[in-house]
């Protein structure tokens, strides 16, 4: 598994996504952790993003994703056969809204239920593939000046979970990992964690 975005650069990834629906691409990888093919599966009934989607049949409460493995006409795959739905931030929400504004002026309301559609290339409108998408990624570490790869934001996004506490089963379920030790892949420990762990039991031993 490729190391995740070095320190800091996450944020220079969205602001170098100069169009809406790429910096809503990077975005939501990047604070949701989802593979490149469940993102570009997606659908826009996949993303009940009201506080309470009840409503809509959708019983889990604040805005989230659906992940869910299906055939695609991109050919786009969710690795795992299990469905999981993965909370949605502010960031996610915002990046959305100003894509679905694009989508609409360049398509109209015409177009498929594929989240992640060409607006820029023939055939306008048609599900965004691995190929365009690998593209857009050449295109955005050209920009930025460092590699930009769609797993290197997964691995950053859980990375930071565990470094905020998030509980391992938490980050599993999360990454829709089925095994624990896939989870553990992701553990690194920094210099600054190493150090803090034993400053931290020196400390205590000074008081004893």
């Amino acid at each position: 598994i490729p190391a995740g975005l070095p320190a800091g650069q996450g944020g220079r990834a969205r602001a170098c996504g100069r169009r809406p629906r790429g910096r809503f691409l990077v975005i939501l990888l990047d604070d949701s952790g989802l593979r490149i093919g469940e993102a570009l599966g997606l659908r826009r009934s996949d993303m009940p993003l009201l506080p309470d989607s009840r409503s809509l049949g959708c019983t889990t409460l604040g805005a989230h994703v659906h992940v869910r493995h299906r055939a695609n006409p991109n050919g786009a795959l969710a690795k795992s056969p299990h469905p999981r739905t993965v909370p949605a931030s502010d960031a996610v929400l915002g990046s959305y809204a100003d894509y679905q504004h694009e989508r609409a002026e360049t398509l109209g309301q015409e177009g498929n239920d594929m989240v992640f559609v060409n607006l820029y290339h023939e055939p306008l409108g048609a599900p965004m593939g691995y190929r365009a998408a690998k593209r857009f990624f050449d295109r955005l570490a050209g920009q930025c000046g460092f590699p930009v790869r769609p797993h290197m934001m997964r691995h950053s996004a859980a990375t930071n979970w565990v470094r905020a506490g998030v509980d391992l089963d938490v980050v599993q379920a999360l990454l829709g990992h089925a095994s624990l030790t896939s989870t553990t892949v992701y553990l690194h420990a920094r210099d600054q964690d190493k150090r803090a762990a034993v400053e931290s039991v020196a400390a205590g031993r000074a008081y004893r």
